[in-house]
């Protein structure tokens, strides 16, 4: 569900023409819905109602400030991935004790950083994680509360790039490795063993993945147990898909029910890692048509917008709906939407079939709340984009336009 819909031709977000939108800010610039952002957030935390819960928003799919604050409006924490993560959600107004920390990367310094901000919890990775956080830990009089990462082995039929719990893939430990780092924590100094957690991948569609992950942890906890050491928070991570195109993912209610035998049996707290569900369709990227072009076997649409500003068309041969934000009747052509950029790779649409636009109009580039802004950068030195929020009949930018001087600001020559 969004608030992105047409009325009399012409595409609102909420109560506001997108076109008056662009006329004050520009483009290319990212578009937000409020009303949106804040209906997923209430069926989210409806859907685990029944059980004792913690929900941590991803910040790594989108990181504004203004969206980082209304899901902690809503009673949320953060799964956080780098010392810039934490800056960013205290910034933000999240409580520290409801921040985790994840990410095979930490460094020596992002970990005193977050002892001393006093998060909620360290999802180490690895064995030398584990011990350079001890002695960080030591070296403050802290203990580091932990979570070890298991890898459970499960393929969560997504994209290679996003799969994540493959024992292949870089992350996590796998089940033994997992155990025995467990029993070494136990006596470390510098550790306090509160949780375990696992994360399968991203935009994943399908219930199935998501059920066997968690048997195989529920086991492992109750090894763990066997062995006096208590879990007391379960992070199941996140990973639930969205509608692209034609896909029919579980709903965070049919995903809550599998939890909940295991939440009661094991008397857990379940923390989980909702991004992509909460704001993928809650945002779309305007551009603007500069020039129409044809070849002997194409038709291109060059617009604004590049892969510096949403890459996962081109990193992920991602598939994202282009809406004219002026419908009008035309001939339907097959054309491929492209940008500036000097890469093949810098594309929107490869043979999609659409009204033919004409220079000047603007195009919607629908579910890019996720994994837009926050991937974007300023290759072939192009200024990063604004970002806008819409609540209901008003708009507030919530990032300003960057400009050439932001380009260079920190160089010397």
């Amino acid at each position: 569900m969004h608030h992105f819909q047409y009325h009399d031709e012409e595409l609102y977000c909420e109560d506001i023409p997108v076109r008056k939108i662009i006329q004050d800010v520009g483009t290319p610039v990212y578009i937000y819905s409020r009303r949106t952002l804040e209906h997923h957030a209430r069926v989210y935390e409806g859907a685990f109602e029944q059980m004792d819960h913690l929900s941590c928003f991803a910040i790594k799919a989108n990181s504004n400030l203004s969206v980082i604050r209304l899901f902690a409006g809503n009673g949320m924490g953060a799964d956080v991935v780098s010392g810039g993560e934490i800056f960013r959600a205290l910034k933000a107004g999240v409580p520290p004790d409801r921040i985790v920390f994840a990410g095979v990367g930490k460094t020596k310094a992002e970990m005193a950083y977050a002892l001393r901000r006093g998060i909620l919890m360290f999802n180490c990775e690895s064995s030398a994680e584990l011990d350079l956080l001890d002695s960080v830990a030591r070296d403050m009089n802290k203990k580091a509360p932990v979570a070890i990462r298991v890898n459970p082995d499960i393929d969560a039929s997504t994209h290679p790039y996003i799969s994540t719990g493959l024992e292949k893939n870089k992350f996590g430990l796998n089940m033994e490795s997992a155990f025995q780092e467990y029993l070494r924590a136990k006596e470390m100094k510098g550790i306090e063993i509160t949780g375990m957690h696992t994360h399968i991948g991203s935009q994943i569609t399908e219930i199935g993945p998501f059920r066997d992950a968690v048997d195989r942890i529920k086991g492992l906890i109750e090894r763990i147990s066997g062995k006096g050491l208590a879990i007391r928070n379960m992070d199941i991570g996140g990973g639930l898909g969205i509608r692209y195109r034609d896909e029919t993912p579980p709903t965070p209610a049919e995903w809550a029910q599998t939890l909940i035998p295991v939440s009661n049996d094991l008397g857990c707290r379940i923390i989980s890692e909702p991004g992509r569900v909460l704001v993928g369709n809650a945002g779309v990227l305007v551009t603007r048509v500069l020039y129409l072009k044809n070849t002997s076997v194409k038709r291109f649409a060059i617009v604004d917008a590049g892969m510096n500003d949403l890459i996962r068309p081109s990193l992920y041969q991602s598939y994202h709906d282009i809406w004219p934000v002026c419908r009008r009747e035309g001939e339907v052509i097959n054309m491929d939407i492209v940008g500036p950029i000097c890469e093949s790779g810098d594309f929107f649409a490869r043979d999609r079939a659409m009204t033919m636009p004409m220079p000047n109009d603007l195009l919607a580039v629908m579910s890019a709340g996720a994994y837009g802004f926050t991937m974007s950068s300023n290759y072939n030195s192009r200024p990063r984009s604004a970002e806008v929020m819409v609540d209901g009949g008003e708009f507030m930018v919530v990032r300003g336009r960057e400009t050439y001087e932001d380009l260079i600001r920190g160089e010397t020559v």
